[in-house]
């Protein structure tokens, strides 16, 4: 089958990755696997009504793009989100730019440039704010105390996670974590 790789924005979840099937399915376009932020399809891009589809992702919140710095961007952001809520847990011994560079395939100078460019904000501050996101979730879950999160999220101390979250959200991890509305964004929305 002839690999086509359709770049899809806002994909989050496997419910997502769900979502993007169904549709792909309802417009009759094969595909042999579809994952965050990328669809591979069996036919050229020429045969598929990129107008339709785009139409059918939009109507989910998703958007298809062409541009290849937005698809970069979104690549970006897809890696980050693997990294920090889809990962074995295991903390990675690579600096996070070298890991962003392996798995992109470009240099972290040139991706941070042009995410910088497109998003206004730096691709530090977007991995910053998205692992206070996770660790809203994990302390919603009660399942880890403050010494595992930060070993999970490759923090190199409570006290340094705690500066950060605090930093970020105005609370302390204890506030935080006494909240009864606990205040978080869903993944695709989180930025500044």
């Amino acid at each position: 089958m002839a690999k086509t790789v359709l770049h899809i924005k806002n994909m989050v979840c496997p419910r997502c990755v769900m979502a993007v099937e169904q549709i792909l399915g309802k417009l009759a376009i094969p595909f042999s696997e579809v994952k965050l932020g990328q669809a591979f399809v069996g036919v050229p891009s020429s045969e598929i009504d990129t107008k339709r589809l785009a139409n059918e992702l939009h109507a989910i919140g998703f958007e298809l793009m062409q541009d290849k710095n937005t698809q970069l961007v979104e690549q970006v952001k897809t890696e980050i989100l693997k990294y920090i809520h889809y990962s074995d847990n295991q903390p990675i011994k690579l600096k996070f730019s070298e890991y962003l560079s392996q798995k992109i395939g470009k240099d972290y100078a040139r991706i941070s440039l042009i995410f910088s460019e497109k998003e206004k904000i730096g691709i530090e501050k977007y991995l910053i704010l998205q692992k206070i996101e996770r660790v809203k979730e994990l302390i919603t879950y009660g399942e880890l105390n403050f010494s595992e999160i930060a070993f999970r999220l490759n923090y190199s101390s409570v006290a340094y996670l705690s500066k950060q979250f605090k930093q970020i959200t105005r609370l302390t991890l204890s506030e935080y974590k006494k909240k009864k509305q606990k205040d978080r964004k869903t993944l695709d929305k989180v930025k500044n």
